[in-house]
């Protein structure tokens, strides 16, 4: 049994915590357990709170933050390619992308880098500027991410191709023989707020009202819109993260080369993306599965979408936020 599915084995601080919290039954683990308002598995929830206790995030950090099926593996890909740009100028050759999944070269804070019960990792070697990610909502981040000058680029999709990437994704984790959760229980699950980091509409809501208050610090950012103008975009992130094009670079093509390198199609055709797995088990292949817009219209009914955008409209239309 792949890491990812295991009964994860807490200390028992957490545990004793754990047990007063509310609890559902989870779309691929066991148990969704809600904390501050949101549902994460136990072996993400440990990482939560360690991670809220622990982090020390510095001025330079960047912080990649989306809920889960959001784009987050293209969003990976993309900064560590712009960060990374003048280290690997021959993209096509010697690119870590290349052999590496994204999210191996930027790992999650709760999942990967505060997931063992006994250990505190040593980020401080990690040169500057450090790229994390993460999925925790704005309410559960540690106080250093608040308190410092660190970036925080948030990306948001479509409720309707965020449910049916992952349910598409659950289900393609689940364990040979199981039974797949249904497009039915999952709908109404989702619509209900008990997913992975959910609820959708409060997490995206929350990065949504604080990056009005402090664009300088959270860039909010549209899947949709990465999809349509992906030169203008990568160019807005270039400029927000302190590392903009230079009209040299943009003349020699380097902006192209990244979204060349990073793109679907690239990605998913590589050997590293096709047969890898995560170190918690995960192929790389179900990170990769469609990447298009709309493609919820394929699988919902009209009740279904005409039930999916009145909760939008009435959670996030009246702070101004409207996909």
């Amino acid at each position: 049994m792949p890491k990812y599915l295991q009964e994860f084995e807490v200390s028992q601080e957490y545990k004793d915590l754990i047990s007063t919290l509310p609890m559902e039954k989870g779309w691929l683990a066991s148990h969704l357990h809600q904390y501050q308002g949101f549902w994460h598995i136990t072996r993400q929830l440990q990482g939560v709170l360690s991670c809220q206790k622990h982090f020390n995030a510095l001025n330079s950090d960047i912080l990649i933050v989306t809920n889960p099926k959001s784009g987050t593996t293209w969003l990976k890909a993309w900064i560590f390619a712009l960060l990374n740009r003048k280290k690997y100028p021959k993209m096509f050759q010697n690119h870590p992308l290349l052999t590496k999944n994204p999210h191996f070269l930027v790992p999650f804070l709760e999942l990967d880098f505060y997931k063992d019960k006994d250990l505190v990792p040593e980020l401080s070697t990690i040169p500057s500027p450090r790229l994390f990610s993460t999925h925790l909502p704005y309410v559960s981040l540690s106080k250093s991410v608040l308190d410092t000058d660190c970036k925080i680029v948030y990306l948001c999709r479509n409720p309707k191709d965020t449910f049916i990437s992952l349910w598409h994704f659950t289900n393609k984790l689940k364990m040979e023989g199981t039974c797949a959760n249904s497009l039915e229980d999952s709908f109404e699950k989702f619509c209900n707020g008990v997913s992975l980091c959910g609820p959708f509409w409060d997490h995206v809501l929350g990065y949504w009202k604080k990056s009005l208050e402090e664009p300088k610090k959270i860039m909010f950012m549209r899947y949709e819109e990465m999809k349509k103008s992906p030169s203008f975009v990568l160019k807005q992130v270039a400029r927000f993260v302190g590392c903009p094009f230079s009209k040299e670079e943009e003349d020699e093509g380097v902006v192209d080369d990244i979204l060349k390198l990073c793109s679907f199609k690239n990605l998913s055709n590589l050997e590293v993306n096709k047969k890898g797995k995560l170190s918690s088990g995960e192929e790389h292949s179900a990170f990769f599965r469609c990447g298009k817009v709309g493609d919820s219209k394929n699988y919902l009914t009209t009740e279904m979408i005409e039930k999916l955008d009145a909760i939008t409209e009435k959670k996030l239309a009246q702070h101004g936020l409207r996909f």
